[in-house]
């Protein structure tokens, strides 16, 4: 089989990953960078993914996409109280969430797709040829819309999904390869949006999926919400600024508190320090890691409640557990270790980096699929209950959760009105008694059949869950053989025509897309050349010959004079000439910065002696 890869599809950072010999391993990029930020800019000049992207969330808040796996598979209603975090306008009267950027409205699997189609173009320019199959990750506790909006995703990324595979489970098989022999196995996976927590029983090869739990919308996200509503108040009580609806402020917030957050998983105490010019003032204010975790502490415990939820599903007692694995950067807060440890009694481990293992693992279930590995099997479960509308607007389930999938499920229904030819089949998913307490997931009508008193029909309802969690539905009258099936397009999906105009567009535009980008490249380079070029004269004053140093000038001003043009030949060109002619500045700074080193190293050679 050709290669087929791993992508961790996250809520803050992206990875792609692929099996080298025994082992996985994660793609960098031509940085050496593994993380992409799960981030996209739609600016004037083109679509920017990734760090480019997350350098516009400051200067373009409007029209820069972040933290989109939140909305995926969603419908307004389920994200309408959350708007007022994200910059970006979330359009109201629509089934699926969709986002205003400029003139055009996208979809999260369009957005994600972006994300997508970036990891797809380092994977192919390291590995040296096409990538056009993947294995794909989501959150165990991702429903039927967000699992098929991820597979929505990745179609219009052009890539072939082979599999959805569960993230903790996913996690779980790279640290198969490493360490688990056999036991019972709990993933803790709490990341930049969502939680998960999956108990696992491994034996022999077997990884088997006993119950798994979880919050798709709590991660880091929150974390950094609570410490900005916390700064925010802070600084009207000291300085009466309102900076809730500057956007750009907010932007410069949000980054700062992620950064401090991150700063203080290391450290006691950190300064928090921005300047707010257009406001007239900058903000300083030291903050302990003490601060931050009376902030997050209940955000914490709410990770608590799924854990014990999986562990009453699994039939288990939290000493039963043999080993306990952390997933996600957020498990890198020491509050959350220390939670983590009073429940189970006994210290995670944390050996693979956090932010990787799930990408390893995808890259694991990638080579099992490809006939790699041979000796590791992954039974996966079913999150959610599945079932249909019965009379009196009742679920009936067929499918409890924590059931190991692949799999299917039979029940016999009849009718319940004299002479009914027709029969409305309502598909739910969820834990709720009544039809409307769960989500709609698809609705179908199994039609002709023959008029009968109520209760004499007989119809089998037949749902097949396939390996990435995606349903099915067959319904079929006994008496007649009439039959209607349905793969289910969840109600918050996008339909196969909306993803097939997706997929055509970004062929027609692909030149122009890549056009774009190398542009936007080229003037990032010659911007970095001319910062770096005036810093360099300022310290190579009185260095070099004044005909030099004009000759820089005048090379600096030409490149000046085109780096805001749409010529990129021309940019490229003008950085070339300028290069060349730093050429001996360069040279004579690093001699000068050499000697200085030297000396400095004699004078304290010297104090040496003398003391």
């Amino acid at each position: 089989m050709s290669r087929i890869v791993g992508i961790d599809l996250g809520t803050t950072n992206s990875l792609v990953a692929y099996m080298e010999g025994e082992f996985p391993r994660v793609i960098p990029d031509a940085e050496g960078h593994v993380l992409l930020p799960s981030v996209v800019a739609f600016t004037a000049d083109g679509i920017l993914v990734g760090e480019a992207a997350k350098r516009q969330l400051v200067r373009n808040p409007t029209q820069t996409i972040y933290s989109v796996k939140r909305f995926m598979g969603k419908g307004y209603e389920d994200v309408k109280e959350e708007r007022r975090y994200f910059p970006f306008q979330i359009l109201a009267d629509h089934e699926v969430v969709r986002i205003r950027v400029d003139e055009r409205e996208v979809t999260p699997p369009e957005v994600s797709a972006l994300i997508l189609k970036a990891l797809k173009e380092r994977a192919a320019t390291s590995l040296g040829e096409p990538v056009t199959k993947a294995v794909i990750t989501v959150p165990a506790y991702f429903n039927d819309s967000q699992r098929q909006a991820t597979k929505d995703a990745g179609r219009i990324a052009g890539l072939d999904v082979q599999r959805i595979v569960n993230e903790p489970t996913a996690a779980s098989l790279a640290y198969g390869l490493h360490r688990l022999k056999q036991g019972i196995v709990a993933v803790y996976d709490l990341g930049g949006g969502t939680f998960d927590i999956s108990i696992l029983r491994v034996k022999d090869g077997i990884f088997e999926v006993l119950a798994t739990n979880g919050n798709t919308h709590l991660g880091g996200d929150d974390f950094d919400r609570a410490l900005v509503d916390w700064l925010l108040a802070d600084i009207r009580a000291h300085h009466g600024a309102h900076l809730g609806q500057d956007l750009e402020a907010m932007q410069e917030l949000r980054l700062g508190a992620e950064a401090a957050k991150c700063r203080l998983s290391f450290e006691d105490r950190t300064v928090f320090t921005i300047p707010f010019p257009q406001h007239g003032f900058t903000y300083r204010r030291e903050i302990q890691r003490s601060d931050v975790e009376a902030l997050i502490e209940p955000l914490v415990q709410h990770t608590l409640g799924p854990c014990r939820l999986a562990l009453a599903d699994a039939g288990l007692g939290a000493e039963q557990i043999d080993e306990v694995v952390l997933v996600g950067g957020s498990t890198r807060v020491p509050l959350v270790k220390r939670r983590v440890q009073e429940l189970f009694g006994k210290p995670p481990h944390s050996q693979l980096n956090p932010d990787e293992v799930v990408a390893l693992g995808a890259a694991v279930q990638a080579d099992i699929l490809a006939g790699g590995i041979t000796n590791m099997l992954l039974l996966d479960v079913t999150p959610l209950s599945l079932g249909i509308e019965t009379l009196g607007g009742v679920m009936s389930v067929l499918i409890p959760r924590n059931t190991t999938i692949p799999t299917s499920a039979k029940e016999l229904f009849t009718t319940s009105v004299d002479g009914q030819t027709v029969v409305d089949m309502h598909v739910l998913q969820g834990e709720r008694e009544l039809a409307k307490d769960n989500r709609s997931l698809a609705r179908f009508e199994l039609r002709g059949i023959d008029p009968m008193p109520a209760g004499m029909p007989r119809i089998e309802v037949t749902f097949l869950i396939d390996a990435n969690g995606i349903l099915q539905v067959h319904a079929k009258e006994l008496r007649t053989g009439k039959a209607a099936s349905i793969e289910v397009r969840p109600s918050y999906g996008l339909t196969d025509g909306e993803v097939e105009q997706m997929i055509e567009e970004s062929f027609v535009h692909a030149e122009e897309d890549i056009a774009s980008r190398l542009l936007i490249e080229t003037r990032n380079e010659a911007d970095t050349v001319v910062r770096a070029t005036e810093r360099a004269l300022g310290q190579g004053s009185g260095l070099i010959a004044e005909d030099e140093a004009t000759r820089i000038q005048e090379a600096l001003a030409a490149l000046k004079a085109v780096s805001d043009g749409d010529d990129r030949e021309a940019i490229r060109e003008a950085t070339e000439r300028l290069n060349h002619a730093t050429l001996h500045l360069a040279e004579v700074l690093m001699d000068s910065a050499l000697k200085a080193a030297l000396a400095s190293k004699r004078v304290t050679e010297a104090l040496e002696k003398t003391e």
